[in-house]
């Protein structure tokens, strides 16, 4: 394993507890000097559990397979075996020129972004495990720019209100910001363009705020993710947010849709019907973000509004982040290991849903 070099990356692909795990299975592990630091797990630990510290280049030399969090440039993985694996993110739709380059020096890119939402690998979807993370810390960081209490406080000086707590896109992450909202004590409300999460959002104590009496709308994509919707749909959805988030403290929203730019939830004018020291956090800011005028990384005020999101929010916990990612590819890999040929040989659906390049071709029939 190479030491994450994307700007602002803190997690790692492999923990002192997934070395140990590795090693069980008779793999050796080689991991880059101070790979680990940013997520507070010092050299000394990944030597203490088996793994080798290498220096630089050496880490992946020889290497069947590279692990990552973000899959690293063709010219760091210069010493790995001819037709290496290498099992990462690789946000394969918006690095179409780093997939081929893969394809070019003969790599085997393994993206685990299309790990598929199936019963058997729902414990190596690293997208799951990072947006619940994700969902968490967005509340957390909202509730801190925000500058009045979350719960409902009653004292000898009056009462304060509770903080109402509105979550747009009821995904992994939108489910753990609703959870998380709850417990901090907000009045929490959540829309979905999914007819099928109004039950869920009401099994946390949330209000469901959905159009109704739009026929046709279920919203369900592939793979369970949301659709893009009708501009029907759109156009009675945007009138019953506007109503409501004028009414809203703090706004949390998720919205993705795989393979396409963050769909336009929040325009300037719902932002300005929004009262003064409010605030939104926008998780898809990096995927070009569902508020209109939200910037990675920056805190912007509009009409007295906070709009703020990180380009990478898992990494904000990077310790929690690194364990369960970490754990999500031992659980890939170990799934598939052959005892006889001392490493995993992949089946036919997942290996086909995650694989991006073999034998010098981009082969993903989701990218040709």
């Amino acid at each position: 394993m190479l030491k994450e070099r994307a700007p602002g990356e803190s997690r790692v692909a492999i923990t002192p507890e997934t070395v140990k795990k590795f090693t069980a299975l008779g793999a050796t592990i080689a991991v880059e000097e101070g790979a680990g630091h940013a997520a507070s797990i010092p050299d000394e630990a990944y030597r203490e559990a088996g793994a080798e510290v290498a220096t630089g280049p050496k880490a992946v030399e020889g290497a069947d397979i590279v692990l990552g969090v973000q899959a690293p440039d063709v010219a760091a993985l210069a010493g790995a075996k001819p037709g290496a694996w290498v099992a990462a993110t690789f946000d394969p739709f918006r690095n179409g020129e780093l997939v081929e380059a893969y394809a070019k020096a003969g790599f085997e890119a393994l993206s685990m972004e299309f790990m598929p939402r199936i019963t058997r690998a729902q414990s190596m979807d690293v997208l799951s495990s990072q947006s619940n993370l994700a969902g968490y810390k967005a509340v957390l960081t909202a509730a801190n720019e925000y500058g009045r209490a979350f719960p409902m406080m009653m004292t000898a000086a009056g009462t304060v209100q509770a903080a109402k707590v509105f979550v747009m896109g009821v995904g992994v992450a939108g489910l753990q910001a609703i959870a998380t909202a709850k417990r901090l004590g907000a009045q929490v409300s959540a829309t979905d363009v999914r007819s099928a999460t109004k039950e869920q959002i009401q099994s946390l104590g949330a209000k469901p705020v959905f159009v109704e009496e739009v026929a046709g709308i279920e919203g369900e994509g592939s793979g369970g993710y949301a659709a893009e919707m009708s501009e029907e749909y759109q156009k009675a959805q945007a009138e019953l947010v506007s109503s409501h988030i004028a009414k809203q403290d703090i706004v949390i929203t998720t919205a993705l849709i795989p393979g396409r730019p963050a769909p336009r939830l929040i325009s300037d004018a719902q932002i300005a019907s929004m009262k003064p020291g409010s605030v939104i956090f926008d998780l898809a800011v990096a995927q070009g973000g569902n508020v209109e005028g939200s910037s990675p990384d920056e805190t912007v005020v509009k009409h007295g509004v906070k709009i703020i999101g990180f380009s990478n929010t898992a990494t904000h916990l990077a310790a929690d982040a690194s364990a369960l990612f970490a754990r999500n590819l031992f659980n890939f890999l170990s799934a598939f290991w052959d005892n006889e040929a001392g490493k995993p040989i992949l089946d036919d659906e997942i290996g086909n849903a995650v694989r991006l390049t073999q034998g010098g071709k981009v082969v993903s029939e989701r990218l040709t």
